[in-house]
């Protein structure tokens, strides 16, 4: 997998925000490290979240006993607040993708885009790097 640096792939992130409602993005790894982030959120808010979340997909994952089936593998996680969402989903191998909304949103529109953005994310993070074409003159 490619590590993004910089936070290279940020832009990505924001296409998820363009749903009415939606606040912030976050790509971060199984093991807590930001990935990238949306344009609205500060770098060490975003890394101290990408933490906090990990350890939430941690023991989501860990609870698949509870419907009965210890195989049965994780694919997101939503915490509601009394003013907001946290929407949590799969994003490739090791990867998650986190979104934070306000209570007004669209659920089912946040979640298509995430998980079109997953899409889009894998493809990304997968493809090898680009090679020159030619010398230059």
């Amino acid at each position: 997998m490619i590590e993004p640096t910089n936070n290279e792939l940020g832009w990505m992130l924001d296409e998820v925000l363009k749903v009415p409602g939606a606040l912030h993005a976050i790509l971060l790894s199984a093991d807590g490290m930001l990935r990238a982030h949306s344009e609205h959120i500060g770098r060490d808010d975003a890394e101290r979240l990408a933490a906090g979340l990990s350890g939430v997909q941690s023991i989501s994952r860990s609870t698949a006993e509870f419907c009965d089936r210890v195989d049965t593998p994780w694919r997101q996680t939503l915490i509601e607040f009394a003013h907001g969402y946290v929407f949590l989903v799969a994003a490739g191998e090791g990867a998650y993708l986190a979104v934070s909304t306000t209570e007004s949103v669209d659920m089912e529109a946040v979640t298509y885009r995430m998980h079109k953005l997953v899409d889009r994310l894998g493809r990304e993070l997968t493809s090898p790097a680009r090679q020159g074409t030619g010398t230059l003159a």
